[in-house]
């Protein structure tokens, strides 16, 4: 269940890599030509070697998964899934809201199995779980009287620049004098350049 974002080892491709340098070793390949020919430190090659040398080609055979073994199978997942899915009101909270010490109790109480809130949020991701924040509005809030107020009072509030007369971008600054379409009149309006 790692994070989806992290490259995976082939473990494959990594044993067939030692089980070649068994085959090279055999051949009579020095560890310093193995490490150059498979692209691994003369180190590694010196400890393949011994593992080969004093156990043979089975010693260096992949030893399995890598990292702890996760502690909740596939079907008690799948039972914890089905209990997310069903509410948090079915489990017995009195919100229809998730939260990570919420669910590390349910988890606690299918599956005897004890998670760190903090660590839930791994198995959620797993299960293809994304975080949802409902959104915090006030209790008393009327959305009838906030519609009103957008279309009566903020059209009247908010200040549109005449869109016959040319402006500026910028709200402080009058139109550039020098621009061609500031054609202002009097002495000393814009003159084009000939």
């Amino acid at each position: 269940m790692g994070t989806p974002n992290r490259s995976r080892r082939d473990f494959a491709a990594l044993e067939a890599r030692r089980f070649r340098a068994a085959r090279l070793f055999a051949k009579g390949e020095s560890q310093a030509a193995v490490a150059r020919m498979l692209g691994v430190t003369r180190v590694t090659a010196h400890h393949w070697y011994h593992a080969w040398k004093e156990k043979g080609r089975g010693a260096l055979k992949a030893a399995g998964r890598a990292g702890r073994k996760p502690k909740l199978a596939a079907p008690q997942l799948r039972k914890v899934e089905r209990a997310l899915r069903a509410g948090p009101r079915v489990a017995g909270f009195s919100t229809d809201l998730w939260t990570l010490p919420r669910v590390a109790e349910v988890i606690e109480q299918l599956t005897q199995v004890r998670h760190h809130p903090g660590h839930v949020w791994r198995l959620l991701r797993g299960l293809n779980w994304s975080l949802q924040r409902p959104a915090r509005r006030a209790r008393e809030r009327d959305e009838r009287a906030i519609e009103q107020w957008k279309t009566r009072r903020w059209a009247q509030l908010k200040k549109t620049p005449d869109a016959t007369t040319p402006g500026s971008s910028s709200k402080t600054k009058a139109a550039s004098r020098s621009s061609p379409w500031s054609a202002g009149r009097g002495p000393r309006a814009a003159k084009r350049r000939s």
